[in-house]
């Protein structure tokens, strides 16, 4: 890096996107002959051509695609760490978007008016995450991060700290025979046709959210879900404060025993990790750990 200027390596960048010295020039505000400038002084650092210019079409030599290939992640991730810092140097302020499925329960609220008191120049927003797209949202931009059910195993994401481990309920009709029941177990199960989430929610995670090999419809929204539930087209899973939340007169929620905890866990896209959502990740983890201290309290007086 000795001499290097990060003008010139800038100018790189650009020039090998557009591959063409006026189109760059006009995106670095800078004249065509300035780019020339900037890339001959590179080129000389460097000690051989990186570009090949004709009268009829620039391109990359390959040494240049070489060179571009490794020095676009590494000018991405010095970006972000200068952005990172300057964020630390400002603190949390502006504002953070929350997505969240199923219910925003209270350890979410919870953690949103910890963070709001501990930050008040930030505000938290929160919006609704597809049930059959736990991870788009995050993806595309809509929110910083999002509050989904595991599993999470996306290699671009990062999963942050997790809550609200609670027993699984089954959604049936008033009708199904599942309906007279107090508890039931994974083994009966095994022949009810489960609701699943539809594409893009990926494979492993709608198997996850619905465990049963027969056939049953997919849905986009846990109302689509909740719909043929009370049609009695097929059944569905869901964590109790769901189940409670979206409680209907023509649909019966039945704790299952022996299945899994449905857990949340709180996801971020990893380019984009910034203070505001380290600051909301830390306000998640102690109101979680707040909340199942109050419930530890709780239980011997229940019992």
């Amino acid at each position: 890096m000795s001499g290097v200027e990060i003008r010139e390596l800038e100018c790189f960048l650009v020039l090998a996107e557009e591959l063409h010295f006026g189109r760059a020039g006009e995106r670095l505000y800078v004249s065509q002959s300035r780019v020339s400038q900037l890339l001959a002084a590179l080129e000389q650092r460097i000690g051989a051509r990186l570009v090949e210019r004709t009268s009829r079409r620039v391109r990359l030599t390959p040494l240049g695609e070489r060179f571009h290939a490794e020095l676009s992640p590494a000018h991405a991730e010095l970006a972000g760490v200068v952005e990172r810092a300057r964020e630390s140097a400002r603190g949390v302020e502006g504002r953070i978007r929350i997505g969240f499925q199923g219910t925003a329960d209270a350890r979410l609220m919870a953690a949103i008016t910890a963070f709001q008191k501990r930050h008040p120049g930030c505000v938290a927003e929160i919006a609704e995450v597809p049930f059959a797209d736990p991870f788009g949202a995050v993806r595309h931009g809509e929110v910083d991060a999002a509050i989904v059910l595991l599993p999470v195993a996306e290699p671009d994401l990062v999963l942050g700290p997790l809550f609200s481990r609670q027993q699984q309920t089954v959604a049936v009709s008033v009708r199904h025979p599942f309906a007279s029941r107090t508890s039931l177990t994974p083994a009966d199960l095994v022949d009810t046709p489960l609701i699943s989430a539809s594409p893009p929610a990926p494979a492993y995670w709608r198997e996850a959210q619905a465990p049963s090999p027969v056939p049953a419809p997919a849905v986009r929204t846990l109302q689509e879900g909740l719909t043929l539930v009370a049609a009695d087209r097929a059944a569905m899973l869901l964590c109790r404060p769901t189940a409670e939340y979206h409680g209907r007169q023509d649909v019966v929620f039945v704790p299952v025993d022996g299945l899994p905890d449905s857990v949340l866990g709180m996801v971020w896209h990893r380019d984009g990790e910034t203070e505001r959502v380290r600051a909301f990740a830390r306000a998640l983890t102690e109101a979680g750990a707040e909340t199942e201290a109050a419930d530890d309290a709780e239980a011997p007086a229940a019992a």
